[in-house]
């Protein structure tokens, strides 16, 4: 076992002794996966800050929750029963909305479940799995968890998709690619000419996964992946979605795939567990659906209080990379980890980047108007000179307070 294993098994306070005298030792594969950085609790930040009024600005969630609609039905469950095992109401109603029969649809315990069933479904070890960098964790975790290589494409400085790189290496053929856009963790959504570019370029033997957690927070003009993949009979595809985001059903995890064709929604659902979306969370998305103005609504908010949110920064000195999501990228002049541990103690919850190479950088969920003005006030007291002679301007900070609050 190497360096980074035995860091990795510290860290998580294994006994390494025991585990190598133990007759029944884990895969290597599984020793070696990196931590899913999952973020911190309201309750961890409470403690360490010792504030009652927190603001979890780091796991991307909807500030503003799910429909009244939602409680409304979860109030009507009957929690001794089972959930139904092929969430047969939930996939009728999105087939509805979709367009897409229910047998090309599968859902899962949030989109991540998904994203496990098809690694676990169609990798073996050595086989090689693209996606982009940086990168959300399970497209990397899940492959390796199953022996696979994974090849990461950068994104280019200005943090667009690099086409021609990406290009480049689906014509190695690798067994899955994984592409989120908008991506997580940058917030940049691919264009249509990119997609249709990669899309091109895929080979009969790959399963192309666009994952669109954020599909319903992106500003019109760009494409609905959905759409683009249909009329493309001859690819492998899946389309990743979920009602964590901008539904604000984060905490009852409920996501689901569209296949190009029902033998992989088939394989997929073999590689789940039996009544994997629970009961509640079957109840509330389908009720979400039925309310999608509530949804559309608090999208829009989101996206002002972002562009409010990004401009301000800006004007800081931050940079602030695009973003077509509920989050924004920011790129600072310092690690990224101590300000993120600034920021804790006075009561906020952000996720600083520990991916290789992106270690400046912090990710930020926009959250309620309060929550980002405080927010970045307390960024610009914490990276204090590293910022532009703007953030100690008066009149920004006053006309900040206003658009926050209008």
């Amino acid at each position: 076992m190497g360096k980074r294993h035995n860091k990795r098994a510290i860290s998580e306070g294994w006994n390494m002794q025991s585990v190598q005298q133990n007759a029944l030792s884990p895969r290597q594969e599984v020793v070696a996966l990196p931590i899913y950085n999952a973020g911190i609790s309201v309750a961890v930040a409470q403690r360490v800050s010792g504030r009652e009024d927190i603001a979890a600005l780091a796991s991307n969630e909807n500030p503003y929750g799910a429909s009244p609609v939602v409680a409304a039905a979860l109030g009507a469950l009957m929690p001794s029963r089972y959930s139904d095992p092929a969430s047969g109401a939930l996939r009728q109603a999105l087939s509805e909305k979709l367009g897409s029969a229910p047998n090309r649809i599968v859902c899962g315990n949030g989109s991540e479940e998904l994203i496990a069933a098809l690694c676990r479904t169609y990798l073996q070890k050595g086989d090689t799995v693209l996606t982009i960098s940086p990168c959300f964790g399970l497209h990397e975790i899940e492959p390796m968890a199953a022996g696979a290589q994974v090849i990461k494409v950068p994104m280019t400085k200005a943090f667009d998709y690099d086409a021609d790189a990406l290009v480049h290496e689906l014509v190695r053929k690798p067994k899955i690619v994984f592409i989120s856009s908008p991506s997580n963790p940058v917030g940049t959504a691919m264009s249509q000419p990119e997609l249709d570019r990669l899309l091109d370029a895929v080979q009969p033997e790959t399963l192309f996964v666009l994952d669109e957690a954020y599909f319903e927070l992106v500003d019109s003009g760009y494409p609905d992946g959905l759409k683009v993949l249909t009329p493309r009979p001859n690819l492998n595809w899946v389309v990743l979605r979920t009602f964590s985001k901008a539904y604000g059903l984060a905490g009852l995890r409920v996501g689901y795939g569209i296949s190009s064709d029902e033998g992989i929604a088939r394989a997929m659902r073999a590689a789940l567990t039996p009544f994997n979306v629970n009961a509640a969370a079957q109840a509330a998305a389908v009720a979400a659906l039925l309310d999608d103005d509530w949804m559309h609504q608090a999208a829009a908010k989101i996206r002002r209080d972002r562009t409010i949110l990004a401009d301000h920064l800006r004007e800081m000195g931050v940079r602030v990379v695009p973003s077509q999501t509920n989050f924004l990228f920011l790129e600072l002049n310092a690690e990224a980890a101590p300000v993120a541990r600034a920021l804790l103690q006075k009561g906020i919850i952000v996720k600083p980047w520990m991916e290789a190479g992106y270690t400046n950088f912090l990710r930020v969920s926009i959250g309620t108007a309060g929550d980002n003005e405080r927010f970045a006030q307390e960024l610009g007291r914490a990276l204090g000179p590293c910022l532009a002679e703007t953030r100690g301007n008066v009149d920004q900070k006053a006309g900040f307070r206003k658009a926050l609050r209008g």
